[in-house]
C-alpha cells in the first residue's frame, strides 16, 4: 500500500516523502523527530492505532496537520478522527483520484472531508438524540462495536487490536450495557437500522 502512494506522489513536484513507519511506535518516533509538513496516517496499524493514536500526536505536536487515509467508509469513523484532531479523512478506495488535492489542502491548513462527514458533523453539533446510543460509546468501544457486528469474533478482535480477549469480552459488556441491549443479534439490527455496517462487497 506504501509502495503504491509513493508512485502517485511521485509525480508530484511540490510533495515529497521525507519519512515512513510501518506502526504506530515509528509514527511516534517519527513526529518525534519531525522535519515534516503533514502527517498522512492510517487508521489501521500494529501497535497503537486509530483515534488514540491520532490523540497521543495531537498532544505532542499540536501543530501537525494530520490526513487520515482509511479502509473504513463509515462516516462515524471520520467524525471521531477529526474530533480527535485530524484536519483530513481520505478512504483508500478514493485515495487514487483524491490524494493530492487532500494533502494540499491539509497541508495548507485547510480540512479535507466528505460531503456527508461535514453533514454528519453538523448534525452532531446540534443537541444530542437519545435515539442514538452508539455515540456514547468511547472510541475504543465503537471501534469494538463495529468489528462485532460486521463478524468478527473476539479472538479476532483481540489480535487485530492487539487486546487481550479479555478485554475485549469487557467491552463487549460495557457497549451492551451502554447501549441498553442484552445481544450480539440486536447489536447487529441496531447497526443495520443506521446504516453502522461496512457495504458487503461480492
Amino acid at each position: 500500500m506504501r509502495e503504491g502512494l509513493k508512485r502517485i506522489l511521485d509525480g508530484a513536484d511540490d510533495i515529497e516523502v521525507v519519512g515512513e513507519a510501518i506502526d504506530g511506535f515509528e509514527v511516534l518516533t517519527q513526529v518525534r523527530k519531525g522535519g515534516f509538513d503533514l502527517l498522512m496516517l492510517d487508521l489501521s496499524m500494529p501497535g497503537r492505532s486509530g483515534v488514540e493514536l491520532i490523540r497521543q500526536i495531537k498532544d505532542e505536536a499540536p501543530k501537525l496537520p494530520i490526513l487520515v487515509l482509511t479502509m473504513h467508509e463509515e462516516e462515524q469513523y471520520a467524525i471521531r478522527a477529526i474530533r480527535a484532531g485530524a484536519r483530513g479523512y481520505l478512504t483508500k478506495e478514493s485515495a487514487g483520484t483524491q490524494l493530492l488535492s487532500a494533502i494540499r489542502k491539509v497541508a495548507s491548513g485547510r480540512p479535507y472531508i466528505s460531503n456527508e462527514v461535514a453533514e454528519q458533523l453538523a448534525m452532531d453539533a446540534m443537541p444530542s438524540d437519545e435515539h442514538y446510543p452508539h455515540k456514547k460509546l468511547s472510541d475504543r468501544e465503537f471501534e469494538v462495536f463495529s468489528m462485532l457486528v460486521n463478524g468478527k469474533s473476539i479472538t479476532e478482535i483481540a489480535d487485530l487490536l492487539h487486546l487481550s480477549a479479555k478485554t475485549v469480552s469487557t467491552h463487549k459488556t460495557r457497549i451492551l450495557l451502554k447501549m441498553s441491549m442484552t445481544s450480539l443479534a440486536e447489536l447487529v439490527q441496531y447497526a443495520v437500522a443506521f446504516r453502522l455496517l461496512k457495504p458487503f462487497k461480492i
